[in-house]
């Protein structure tokens, strides 16, 4: 118990310092700079603030070491929402946290807010795969290239009077977004080019519109392997040369 409580203590303290310094370092180069806001700048920042901390706590102290990396996070979280929000901007008025806590009340806000926090490591995975796993199927099946900072990116910040509490959680949100809807612009690629085929649930089909809009254009559920031989032949080219996006990309409107 003892060595447990030194190494939660001790790992605590580290982590907690560690992103103070973190902190300080990307807001300041973000007042100067874009660098922190957009693409692989913003990857390592949310590297640097989400899951390096755990990786060094974890090789230290094993889970010991990355329990007490979180809890360090989740109380900068607080600190550094009352240092933006109260000290260095000296917040004032209403806020949307205010709005939040009329409508469902300040503890279900914030449990709310703490239980998508576990959404972290889901995306952290999704953007691993974008980085790692698309460039290599570009290549290979001639899927088109994209801006990545035109996804990938935040700028919430900038909204005049959005601070402390406020910013920290439209800013997740803001990354949270880009990171999902870059990864479903890559998989609209995947699913018209390998299987455009209709689901015999139209119940699903109808959900799945909003993501796949291809999905009116594909074949229906009770088609046959001819049409899919077809449909795959007439919406894309053997030319390697030239792209093949889904079907409702912006390319194919040219």
């Amino acid at each position: 118990m003892s060595e447990f409580l030194n190494n939660f203590v001790y790992v605590l303290l580290a982590a907690f310092c560690y992103q103070a310094i973190a902190i300080t370092l990307i807001y300041q180069v973000s007042k100067r700079s874009d660098f922190f806001c957009l693409a692989y700048g913003l990857d390592t920042a949310i590297s640097l603030l989400s899951w390096i901390p755990w990786l060094a706590a974890s090789f230290y102290a094993g889970k010991t070491g990355v329990l007490a990396a979180v809890v360090a996070q989740v109380l900068m979280i607080y600190v550094f929402n009352f240092v933006h929000g109260q000290i260095i901007h000296k917040q004032k008025g209403d806020t949307v946290k205010d709005a939040l806590n009329k409508v469902v009340g300040p503890l279900r806000n914030h449990l709310g807010l703490f239980v998508s926090l576990g959404a972290v490591p889901v995306f952290l995975i999704l953007r691993f795969g974008e980085i790692v796993l698309y460039a290599p199927l570009r290549w290979i099946l001639g899927f088109p290239k994209y801006k990545e900072e035109e996804w990938i990116n935040i700028s919430r910040q900038k909204i005049d009077g959005l601070v402390g509490h406020d910013m920290t959680w439209c800013l997740y949100c803001d990354w949270m977004t880009g990171v999902y809807s870059y990864g479903a612009e890559m998989l609209r690629n995947v699913e018209s080019f390998w299987c455009p085929l209709k689901f015999q649930n139209d119940k699903k089909c109808e959900n799945c519109k909003i993501d796949f809009p291809d999905i009116e254009k594909w074949v229906e559920a009770d088609g046959t392997i001819q049409d899919l031989h077809d449909l795959v032949l007439d919406k894309y080219s053997t030319d390697m040369n030239e792209p093949n996006p889904w079907f409702g990309h912006e390319s194919r409107k040219k």
